[in-house]
């Protein structure tokens, strides 16, 4: 008899994990239904593209001018370095002004960033120096556009969709991952990094075109004439004093050193351990891509925030196992297979506590809120980068991977200890909010 109630608990605790709705596969698209949200998607499409061509093109023109790892983690370093500091600052200008145009500025600051690579590198007057300015200026710019991305979903569709949404755009993302670097290491061994960087340049045209066309009706200002210290202090009180949002950023910063980085150190890797060139880079990218695009469907299809931490925690175990077998094997294929569940569980962690976060912040408080996910993400990435690109010069890549896998799956155990205190925490925030209801239909169903 207890092995059955065992087993039925065993049941009820998985069933959490799998899309919780008997219209699972026809509701995967339901954001594109609303008019703004639709024009977002397919500016983004176009732009994504772009941005995904250019990293490529970016992180194979580095490797290729200096041969070195710690460059390639230090212009990583330079391009996300600047959330860590600034983001703070700028979730308060998120909170102030209209987050509409923002993005355009943002797009249109990102276009001449790119334009300006362009053109150094057709012109074959690039040199290191004018790259590390250029990330900088990008990283700049990266540091006011993430946030107001993540805070401007909520303008785009109603509440009960905002999972879909998030979920949706990571798809759009990996996605384009999937054909941005393939074009990308194709066009770098026929005809150079320069045309990725004016391709990508001219992609913009496409996202502030929509943006300009999106409606989003008179925006509620919170505290526009406030104190800006005063509002800095308020939101880091929130962020740090609820313990669900703590958890989940001091969640994202260790991953954000341990396991984010590894996109970043992939093009010396191939090179390096693989012998391979940058069509090779493109697949293993594309890999990625695929594992991350899966990834955010089976999320998309979801219709609940029930099972997420739970789906965190598995998610961060399957990246860190994912993580030590990519430092164990050199075969290409087998190397390409481990890919796909790394981008898998980079997306499932990575998405999952975005839409926990939004489901339980307060609307006056999601810039700066947002700001702080933007600052553990892309501030902390990048020291990653930093220090696991000086640890490679020393120690070789595979021993950094395989010390990063072990970590990450023990901050996976750790997550999945504090995880009923967290469950508990934010129950009152999903009363206050009505996604309660929706919880207990999700429990009630899952008995049946």
């Amino acid at each position: 008899m207890l092995l059955v109630t065992r087993l039925q608990h065993i049941k009820e605790w998985l069933i959490e994990l799998v899309p919780n709705n008997k219209t699972a596969l026809t509701s995967i698209f339901e954001s594109l239904q609303y008019r703004n949200y639709r024009l977002y998607f397919n500016g983004q499409i176009i732009s994504l593209i772009g941005t995904s061509m250019q990293q490529v093109a970016m992180s194979w023109l580095v490797y290729r001018l200096t041969g070195s790892i710690m460059l390639l983690g230090t212009v990583a370093f330079l391009t996300q370095i600047p959330s860590l500091f600034v983001s703070p600052l700028m979730g308060v200008v998120n909170d102030r002004f209209d987050r509409k145009k923002l993005l355009i500025l943002t797009q249109a600051l990102s276009m001449i960033q790119a334009l300006l690579m362009a053109a150094l590198v057709l012109t074959d007057n690039v040199r290191i120096i004018h790259i590390l300015i250029l990330s900088v200026f990008l990283g700049l710019i990266n540091s006011l556009d993430a946030p107001v991305r993540q805070a401007f979903y909520t303008k785009l569709v109603p509440a009960k969709v905002l999972g879909n949404a998030i979920a949706l755009n990571s798809a759009t993302f990996n996605c384009t991952k999937l054909i941005g670097p393939t074009i990308g290491g194709i066009l770098i061994a026929l005809v150079g990094e320069g045309i990725c960087f004016l391709i990508n340049g001219l992609s913009f045209i496409g996202v502030i075109i929509a943006l300009v066309h999106i409606q989003t009706g008179h925006r509620q200002t919170s505290a526009i004439n406030g104190n800006v210290w005063n509002e800095l202090k308020e939101g880091f009180n929130y962020s740090v004093g609820f313990l669900p949002i703590r958890s989940i950023l001091i969640f994202i910063v260790v991953l954000a050193l341990l396991s984010f980085p590894f996109p970043m150190m992939l093009p010396a890797f191939v090179k390096s351990e693989l012998h391979g060139q940058s069509d090779l880079y493109g697949y293993f990218i594309a890999a990625t891509g695929v594992g991350s695009l899966i990834s955010t469907l089976y999320l998309a299809a979801r219709k609940s925030v029930l099972g997420l931490a739970k789906i965190v925690m598995f998610a961060c175990a399957i990246q860190g196992i994912s993580l030590v077998a990519f430092s164990l094997t050199h075969t290409v294929w087998l190397s390409l297979v481990i890919c796909f569940f790394i981008g898998f569980s980079y997306i499932a962690c990575l998405a999952s506590c975005n839409t926990l976060i939004q489901s339980l912040t307060d609307e006056d408080k999601r810039g700066r809120v947002m700001s702080y996910y933007t600052m553990a993400f892309l501030g902390f990435t990048p020291i990653g980068c930093l220090l696991q690109g000086y640890a490679a010069e020393k120690v070789g890549l595979s021993t950094i991977y395989l010390i990063c896998g072990i970590s990450v799956f023990l901050t996976a155990v750790v997550f999945g200890y504090y995880r009923p205190a967290i469950r508990k925490a934010s129950r009152p925030i999903y009363v206050k909010k009505g996604i309660i209801t929706e919880i207990a239909y999700g429990l009630q169903s899952s008995k049946n």
